[in-house]
């Protein structure tokens, strides 16, 4: 019976990443020579790997981190991803290791009553949800029908909220898919944490790298198991050499019979004749010709067509290949360097054959300390945001540029009594500062918003900041990730009043958000940018009225205090538009709710003291509409995006838009239908596109 057992977890790799460092070493054997006495002096008992083989034992100066130049970590069939350089070095060092695995999963939106979106019999714990969470590969040795069963049980026990349905669309072809549909009030991210803690989803593969070395089991550094690979492999091509070229010796004393026969054909031919028997023939062949016994046997069997003259060169020519080949083989079994060049070829064509891409993917972090932007690339984004607080982002990729003038297409699915209010491009990695009428100033990342498709309504605001009820998103900031050349952030309200703040007070912005600015009640913030403390500002109100003015007229506060007047509006007068602007002139795009606009050099407006009337930037008619919006555009930026009231978006060249005087009415940009009006607008450079 076994009187011994012992437990071995060997995680599987890619075979091209394996070649590639097995290459590395045979590039970069030890110098000294090999210590056939000891295969793992760190961790194992003394062993001679292939002693009884006579092969010395392979030794390389290959260390663990230059292996990991190649091999990345495990790479296992079902993909996944794994976490922590550190403690797979250290599991290739040691031979022994934890190796956390993460099953892939994306959050996804559909739209609803698609058939993938109805529920399943599975699981019935709530409606079906836009929001999902899509499983398409799985930690190695985790079964799919345990971890579904597993994540039934977590919600019907109630351990996992959020969680409106669960099924399994996985196909034939054994390709992973597994639906988590989320109810409407369910955060993805929250529910994706809770799957990964309380399900195989997150999984540990615990390293044991124990293998027999002559029969003797011993715990094994990478380093250790590749020599011993290449060991063997010297061993197997010495063994192999060495029989061919028994064949080959064998076949040229054959060779050198049958080539004395075809030299003397007729004398061959004339004592077969003349012997008695078979024996007999044998015997005078090898006396008149000195020939062994196999020689003349090999005779006595060849056939009467190998007399042709045809024939007799063909034996000429493989006792050359022969003998050529037997010199190879001499020269190989006497040079350990050629077995190693041939050990390096046979990998590299195995390699070239059956090599495939990595599946695994290998994240330097350790889960949890990791950063998720890390895990997203930084990628230019279209943001949109409607008025009833529907936020969702989508690729630029999603719009055709088309005339000036034309209709557009369905950018966002809206309420008939919703619209969109900001729309902007931006990268994925930038911080998005939300401020909304009742003064306050939340914060996340880009990449935080689900991304969608073109006509999709996108996701609730409220669902990943933290407003009142009845509290809306009015102002929408932009900001880079390593920002530092603005010092002021610089706000308007409805009615006129302005304020800037130093920028290191939003530094440190907490989940439920912070003061921006101490409203009148019957006030609201409505806009915000960045400046530099020495930038000029210009307001414009929707019945065409407009102001500039230097900053540096309003005193940098607090937070938390109020503002002084920017703008005299007339009644019932409102501002739409804050703009700050650099030293640099430009030009002020004004588009108008009917679908006109038009561009206006800044030279046309003269600076004043704040908290004056000012004077016209458009010609506001019932023609044009009252104006929606007003930008700051320069030469670097040459794309135009409009949306509608309906949800109706065009993107256009901006070189379409005239330059016009301040007074002017613009010319149409979009064709609005009855009923709808432009909501919003942004511009941007051809350099953010390519980003």
């Amino acid at each position: 019976g076994i009187a011994v057992g012992m437990a071995t977890q060997i995680p599987p790799h890619n075979l091209g990443e394996l070649i590639d460092a097995l290459v590395y070493m045979i590039e970069n054997p030890a110098k000294s020579p090999a210590d056939t006495s000891d295969v793992s002096t760190e961790v194992t008992p003394k062993s001679h790997i292939g002693s009884e083989t006579g092969v010395q034992t392979f030794k390389s100066e290959a260390t663990t981190e230059d292996l990991m130049k190649f091999i990345k970590g495990p790479d296992f069939p079902t993909g996944a991803s794994i976490y922590d350089q550190t403690e797979i070095q250290a599991a290739y060092g040691t031979g022994k290791g934890r190796i956390v695995m993460r099953a892939k999963a994306e959050i996804e939106e559909t739209k609803a009553g698609s058939p993938r979106s109805a529920p399943s019999a599975s699981l019935r714990a709530g409606g079906a949800g836009k929001m999902q969470i899509v499983i398409s590969e799985i930690p190695y040795q985790v079964n799919k029908a345990t971890l579904i069963a597993r994540i039934a049980d977590l919600v019907r026990d109630k351990k996992l909220e959020g969680i409106a349905d669960l099924r399994d669309e996985s196909d034939r072809r054994q390709m992973v898919r597994i639906v988590v549909d989320l109810k409407r009030d369910g955060k993805p991210q929250s529910v994706l944490n809770n799957l990964y803690k309380h399900t195989a989803m997150q999984s540990v593969f615990n390293v044991n790298m124990v293998a027999l070395i002559d029969g003797v089991p011993q715990l094994l550094t990478l380093n250790r198991i590749l020599e011993a690979f290449i060991h063997h492999r010297q061993v197997i091509v010495r063994r192999r050499s060495e029989f061919e070229l028994s064949e080959a010796k064998a076949r040229e004393h054959i060779l050198e019979g049958l080539k004395i026969a075809v030299d003397n054909i007729d004398e061959v031919i004339d004592t077969i004749r003349k012997s008695k028997d078979a024996d007999e023939a044998r015997g005078n062949l090898m006396k008149k010709f000195k020939l062994t016994e196999i020689q003349a046997t090999a005779i006595l069997d060849m056939q009467l067509r190998r007399l042709a003259a045809l024939e007799r060169q063909k034996i000429e020519d493989e006792l050359k290949m022969v003998r050529e080949l037997i010199a190879y083989l001499e020269d190989l079994l006497i040079s350990p360097e050629k077995i190693l060049k041939v050990i390096k070829d046979e990998l590299a064509k195995i390699k070239e054959r059956y090599g495939d891409d990595r599946r695994t993917r290998v994240y330097k972090q350790k889960v949890g300390e990791f950063n998720e932007e890390d895990l997203v690339a930084n990628e230019t984004t279209i943001v949109t945001i409607t008025g009833g607080g529907y936020i969702k982002r989508q690729s630029p990729m999603s719009f055709r540029v088309q005339q000036r003038g034309g209709k557009g297409v369905m950018g966002i699915s809206t309420k008939e009594t919703d619209a969109v209010s900001h729309i902007f491009y931006t990268q994925t990695h930038d911080n998005l500062l939300f401020f909304t009428d009742r003064g306050r100033v939340f914060q996340i990342k880009v990449w935080e918003i689900p991304e969608t498709q073109r006509a999709a309504k996108g996701q609730a605001v409220v669902n990943l900041i933290n407003i009142e009820q009845g509290e809306k998103v009015t102002a929408v900031l932009t900001t880079k990730a390593k920002q530092e050349e603005h010092k002021y952030m610089f706000m308007c309200t409805r009615f006129g009043t302005v304020k800037k703040t130093p920028v290191p007070e939003y530094a440190n912005i907490r989940k439920n958000g912070l003061v921006a600015i101490k409203l009148d009640p019957s006030d609201i913030l409505g806009w915000v940018c960045p400046t530099t403390g020495e930038d000029d500002v210009i307001i414009v109100s929707r019945r065409g009225q407009s102001i500039r003015f230097k900053e540096t007229g309003v005193k940098p506060t607090h937070r938390d205090t109020s503002g002084v007047r920017g703008i005299k509006l007339l009644k019932e007068d409102a501002v739409v538009s804050l703009i700050c602007i650099g030293k640099e002139e430009s030009e002020l795009l004004v588009i108008m709710e009917n679908g006109l606009g038009k561009k206006t050099s800044t030279k046309n407006w003269s600076k004043q003291g704040r908290g004056g009337s000012g004077v016209k930037a458009a010609q506001v008619t019932g023609k044009t509409g009252e104006i929606v919006t007003a930008e700051i555009v320069d030469e670097k930026m040459d794309t135009l995006v409009l949306t509608s009231t309906k949800g109706q978006l065009i993107k256009m060249d901006l070189k379409q838009v005239p330059t016009l005087q301040r007074q002017t009415q613009g010319v149409i940009l979009m064709r609005v239908r009855e009923g709808e009006k432009v909501a919003a607008a942004t511009v941007v450079s051809s350099r953010e596109r390519a980003e």
